[in-house]
């Protein structure tokens, strides 16, 4: 299957961005992948051919990093239809006991809120364009409130801006979707105690998201919350 559409993702080096990178490519889709980590996004359009696949390091973080990111893009593949506001992280930091760690806090707001924000801002105007698809990564912890710590919050900020940004840009043909997963085995539980439940893999989630890009024009998949079998929360 071939297609001339594009689709960007950020934090697309491991984890969910990854898989759904390897699926939009199967997908015939041209692939932007980015993150901070450039050898693991080289290896990625190694395997799957530069002519395709385009790796961009990126900081979501940094306004000028994500203006290169998109400028890139656009340099290389002249469209962008599809943005998967993916990249996030979790140092577990909370709010009562234990050390105080405010540089968590901090970067946590930067990556998780600001770079979903930033990547928003600078990826709707090419959107609106082509009636394109913007997709944003949540968490079951943007839904609910079941772990203890900030995290949580900024997934709830993330929920919040899903649905602003799709009543803003309602009659201007671009899809909005707030993707929310539950427990996924990924390099997240890095700095988190993983709880004692079943797990989904990237894939199943990757999968849920080409679904949704996937969809006739006219059908907009506002929000999918994707737990494993067994997760009570």
């Amino acid at each position: 299957m071939q297609n001339e559409k594009v689709f960007l993702i950020t934090g697309a080096s491991t984890g969910i961005g990854e898989a759904t990178a390897k699926r939009a490519i199967e997908a015939g889709y041209r692939v932007v992948v980015a993150a901070r980590s450039t050898e693991k996004l080289e290896a990625i359009a190694t395997e799957f051919g530069r002519e395709r696949v385009l790796a961009v390091t990126c900081d979501v973080a940094d306004w000028q990093s994500q203006q290169r990111m998109f400028q890139q893009s656009l340099e290389r593949f002249g469209q962008i239809d599809v943005v998967f506001a993916n990249a996030g992280l979790s140092k577990g930091s909370s709010f009562y006991g234990g050390t105080d760690k405010p540089d968590e806090w901090k970067e946590m707001v930067m990556v998780n809120v600001f770079g979903a924000a930033a990547t928003a801002r600078l990826a709707l105007p090419e959107l609106a364009k082509r009636c394109g698809h913007f997709l944003l990564t949540g968490s079951v912890v943007g839904h609910i409130t079941s772990i203890r710590n900030f995290y949580s919050a900024t997934k709830w900020a993330v929920t919040g801006m899903a649905h602003a940004i799709r009543n803003e840009m309602s009659g201007s043909g671009v899809r909005v979707t707030l993707i929310e997963p539950g427990v996924v085995d990924t390099p997240f539980w890095d700095n988190l105690q993983k709880p004692g439940t079943p797990e989904l893999q990237p894939d199943d989630i990757a999968r849920a998201v080409i679904y949704a890009v996937t969809q006739p024009q006219h059908v907009d998949i506002n929000d999918l919350l994707i737990r494993p079998t067994g997760q009570p929360h």
